[in-house]
Formats: structure tokens, sequence, C-alpha cells
């Protein structure tokens, strides 16, 4: 089956004086039908979480033009780009008048499948239709107790340390690197990576929604538009990246009376 891929990328700087995050979406030079959607949330004063943000996303861009993506090597591929972001990052900061930080969010797209790898607090939805099939669990605190069984979810998005994270890159041990899949890809399969400055604002349900209803570049609007709304001048940076997959229609023929006469 053939899918027409729609994507879109949006930002806003919220109410900080810099934007640290960074969103990139890449087709690859050589496999047709085959790109990356990479997301950064950097953290760190003197332009140290934007730096690393950035080192996420051009690790994330030669590991993807330059990696295996066979189904068997892909997650080799993904934590390679994560990983080589990581020790980017503590070079960075032996050098730097900062602690740069930054979670990952990768999603590699292919004929037929999809494969993701993220870090930190930054998400990926996995949507059909509208309806949520899987999304990313946040290396925080709070979502460690949620694992737990000490908080439910819904106690774990109030709770004052929901922001306190227990593994990202640039930090002093590895960063946990948690994947996922999904084989095969049909009609109505939508991606969201996005940094927390967008999540926190939204229920699963009320993204699906949005994500089903709206082309992809004014469903990317409403988000962030509600997002600013909703922060009430208190906001984080926001970035997203959407990737949509619908079936592509075939060409039919035209009626006898409608084709060209050949002389």
């Amino acid at each position: 089956m053939a899918f027409v891929v729609d994507t879109c990328t949006a930002q806003h700087i919220g109410d900080r004086s810099e934007q640290q995050d960074r969103v990139g979406l890449f087709a690859h030079p050589t496999q047709r039908g085959t790109l990356l959607a990479a997301l950064a949330d950097g953290m760190g004063g003197h332009a140290g979480g934007a730096l690393a943000a950035e080192q996420v996303i051009q690790s994330a861009r030669m590991n993807f033009e330059n990696g295996s993506l066979a189904a068997a090597q892909i997650e080799h591929t993904l934590a390679s780009a994560i990983n080589d972001a990581h020790a980017g990052i503590k070079l960075t900061a032996l050098s730097a008048e900062s602690d740069p930080h930054s979670t990952a969010c990768l999603l590699i797209v292919q004929p037929g499948r999809a494969d993701w790898a993220h870090c930190g607090d930054s998400r990926i939805y996995h949507y059909r239709n509208g309806e949520r099939i899987s999304r990313t669990f946040d290396h925080s605190h709070v979502m460690n107790l949620v694992r737990m069984g000490y908080l439910t979810e819904a106690q774990a998005e109030t709770h004052p340390q929901k922001n306190l994270l227990i593994s990202c890159l640039g930090d002093k041990d590895d960063p946990r690197i948690d994947f996922g899949a999904a084989a095969p890809l049909v009609d109505g399969d939508c991606f969201l990576l996005c940094s927390d400055g967008l999540w926190a604002y939204f229920g699963d349900e009320e993204l699906g929604r949005v994500l089903k209803e709206f082309p992809v570049r004014q469903a990317a609007e409403i988000l962030i538009n509600s997002a600013r709304d909703r922060a009430q001048g208190r906001g984080d940076n926001v970035s997203l990246a959407i990737v949509r997959l619908r079936q592509q229609e075939e060409e039919k023929p035209l009626p006898l009376w409608k084709r060209p006469v050949s002389r």
C-alpha cells in the first residue's frame, strides 16, 4: 500500500528569553520514502541548552544518513545517535561556562514500519485515526513513581516534582534509552514528537482529536496557540513535529472517450 506522508514542525519561544528546543525533519539522501524526525529540549544557561539540543539533532541526522536502517539494526542506529550526542554534550561542558543537558526524541519512518527512541521527558505519541496506540514513558522522578505503583498518571501530572528528570543527555550517567516500533503502518497513522512545553497542557484524547481532524500545519498552529493561551504568561519553549500517513489515491484510467488519439 502506498502512502503520502504529511509532515510539519513548529516552535514558539514561549515566555523564556531563549529558544533552547530544537526540532528537525530530514529525508534520507538515498532511500526513498524514508525520513527522520528529531526533537530535543535543551537545558543549561549561557546558550548551553541550545548547543546541547543542536548536538542531538546533528548526531541524529548523521547516524540516520550513515547507519543501518534494517529492522535488525535500527535500534543500534538510534542508540548510537543518542549516545554520540551524549558524548558530544559532555565534551562541550568541559570548555563551556554552563552545564548543558538535553532530552532526545528520534523517529524513523520508512516503507512498512516506524521505529523510535527517546531519553528524558520529551514525548513521542503514536495515534491511529485519533486513537492513541502508544506514548513514550517519561524518564522523570514522578513517572518512575507511576511505574512502581505509588502514583497514578493523573497524580503525576500535578506533582510538584514532575519536571525532575532521572535521565537525560549530558548527565554523569549514560542516558537511559527506550525504544518503540510500529509495523505494518496503516492509513491514519500519526506520530507527534513534542517537548514538555506542549504536552503539559493537553490530555491524550484532545491531542488525538486535533491531529485527526485538521491538516498537519493547522493542527500544529492550534496546538501551539492553545499551549500559549493555557500557559498564561508562564510558558516554556514549545516544539513539535507531526508525521502523518494517508493512503495514496490510485489514479483511475481515463475513459476511452477522453484518451488522446494517436495519429
